[in-house]
C-alpha cells in the first residue's frame, strides 16, 4: 500500500514536517483542515485561549528542529481554501509537492499570509506555474469539489488532524510522530 501525506499548508505542524523531512516516498494528499474540522466539530486552537501556548511550543519545535525561527503571518489563522485548491492544481502539473512546500514556507519563515491571493500566485510563480493558469483552475467547479472530495475522503479514512502520515498501517498525526 502507498503511504499518504495529508497536509493543509496553512498549518504550522505541516510546516515543521515538510520543512524536515523528505517524504519523498509518500503521495501527497491536499486537504482543507476546515474541511476536517467542519465534518467532526472541531476548530483550531489558536482562536482559543490555548493560543500563546501553542504559538509558543510551536516556535520552540522550530529552534529544537533548527529551522528558521517562525514568521507568523498577520492574521492567522486565516482562509486557506485557494491555496489548498492551488495545491491540487500544482499537483496535476508535476509540482504539487514542490508548491506545497514553497507555500509552507512562505507562509511560517517568510510569515506571507496565504489567503492572500498574490501570495499564493507567488507561490505558483516559484513553483514554475503559470499564475493567470493556475488562477483560473483555482477557481473551477472541479477542483472546488475535488478538495471537497479529498477532504471527506480523508476523515472517512481517520485522519483528523494535519499532518497526518497514512503507512498503510497506521495514521501518524502530528509533526512529533511523522519521522
Amino acid at each position: 500500500m502507498t503511504k499518504a501525506f495529508y497536509f493543509d499548508v496553512g498549518s504550522p505542524y505541516v510546516y515543521l514536517t515538510i520543512a524536515r523531512l523528505p517524504l519523498d516516498d509518500v503521495e501527497w494528499k491536499p486537504i482543507s483542515l476546515g474541511g476536517l474540522w467542519k465534518q467532526s466539530g472541531g476548530g483550531s486552537w489558536a482562536l482559543t485561549d490555548r493560543r500563546a501556548e501553542g504559538i509558543a511550543e510551536i516556535e520552540a519545535r522550530a529552534e529544537r528542529y533548527g529551522l528558521p525561527p517562525i514568521r507568523w503571518p498577520v492574521p492567522w489563522p486565516g482562509r486557506y481554501l485557494s491555496a489548498m485548491r492551488a495545491c491540487l492544481v500544482a499537483a496535476e502539473e508535476g509540482v504539487g509537492e514542490e508548491f506545497a512546500r514553497i507555500a509552507s514556507s512562505m507562509g511560517f519563515a517568510e510569515g506571507r499570509d496565504l489567503s492572500e491571493m498574490s501570495t499564493v500566485w507567488e507561490a505558483g510563480v516559484r513553483a514554475g506555474l503559470d499564475p493567470l493558469a493556475l488562477n483560473d483552475r483555482i477557481g473551477s467547479p472541479e477542483i472546488k469539489q475535488r478538495l471537497i472530495d479529498e477532504t471527506e475522503a480523508a476523515y472517512a479514512r481517520g485522519v483528523r488532524g494535519v499532518p497526518t502520515l497514512d503507512t498503510g498501517e497506521e495514521l501518524l498525526w502530528g509533526d512529533d510522530r511523522i519521522s
